[in-house]
Order: structure tokens, then sequence, then C-alpha cells
């Protein structure tokens, strides 16, 4: 988050300096692209530059603080999601597990556990229900609350809440039922 300074790099952002667009992605756009794979994204690192090409392009449109940038930006990516969805429904097309994904680096061990952990968690979350999926990643990797996740979704607060509480009781009882893979350095619990 970007905090005091979020309205002078939108100010920037909105005059065109490119270090003002690099700042606003830098913050957002790990989180948007982690939201668009946990969704099943085909390709979403293409996905989400479509998503950063429409907010820059919308900037002058935008009106607010930083916690209403956030919501407009994930509002976008699910509006931007849904369009991929409908698109692939009419064409033939490889799903995201179809689809290798290479993770280069410099530890091949550390490279595998993490691909391990990563799966482990996608297996999770695709088990859920889309709209309890989604009411989850936009709350936890979007950090947005009840209200903003509820306009995103064109759902009331009450029906995102009831969501949520049943995503997180799903995933309680998945988690208490098997073994959950080690995570780096820490150990995961139940619910907070």
């Amino acid at each position: 988050m970007l905090g005091e300074v979020f309205a002078s790099v939108l100010a920037a952002a909105r005059a065109g300096s490119p270090w003002a667009f690099e700042r606003l992605y830098a913050d957002l756009a790990g989180q948007v692209t982690g939201y668009l794979r946990m969704q099943g994204a085909v390709e979403p690192d293409d996905l989400a530059s479509e998503v950063f090409i429409g907010v820059f392009s919308g900037l002058p449109r935008f009106e607010g603080d930083e916690a209403g940038f956030r919501s407009w930006v994930f509002t976008i990516a699910h509006r931007r999601l849904l369009d991929e969805r409908r698109r692939l429904a009419k064409t033939p097309h490889l799903t995201s597990d179809d689809v290798l994904e290479s993770m280069p680096g410099d530890d091949v061990e550390s490279d595998v556990l993490a691909g391990l952990e990563e799966g482990w968690v996608r297996q999770v979350c695709a088990e859920l229900p889309s709209d309890q999926r989604a009411v989850v990643l936009l709350r936890v990797l979007g950090d947005l609350s009840t209200e903003q996740v509820a306009e995103i979704m064109g759902k009331s607060t009450g029906a995102v809440k009831q969501l949520q509480r049943r995503a997180i009781t799903s995933l309680r009882v998945r988690l208490t039922s098997q073994s959950v893979p080690p995570a780096s350095g820490s150990e995961i619990t139940g619910a907070r």
C-alpha cells in the first residue's frame, strides 16, 4: 500500500509520469495476477496486463482514495476475468491444467517446494464453488472490504459475508481433515 504518498503518485500518473505508473503497477500487480491465477485464468499474466491497460487508460475518470482505487482495480480485474470466461466458452481452448508453467530460478529445491505449495493452494481453492472462491480471493489477495467485494460481484454485503463464512468453513474442514504441505518455515493453522 502506498499510504500517504498515494494522492501524489496518482496525480503524477494522471500527468503521464512513467515512474508513477510503475509505482501503481508494482503496488497491485502481484495481487491482481494472484487473484486471476487462483480464479483459473488461462493466461493470468496477460490478463493482468490487460487489467492495467484498462486502469491506466481510465485514470482520468477515477476519483477516490487508495481503498477506492484498490476496489476499482479489482473490479476491472473481475470484469476482465468474466469477459475471458465468456470468450473461452465460445471457443475451444486449453485449460490452465494443460499449460505447463516453468518456474525458473537458481534454487531448484526451493522452486519445486514452492510449486508444490502453490499447486496445493490452487487445488484447495478450485474445490470451492466459484462465488466462494472469488469472495475469499478478493478479500485476501485484494485486501478489499466486504462492501467492496459486494460491489464488485454485484451482490449484497450479507450475501458476501455468507459466501465468505461458507468458504472459510469448507477450508477449515479441508485443512483439518487432510495433511497440509509444509509452508516455508511456517505452520499453517486453522481459522484466525
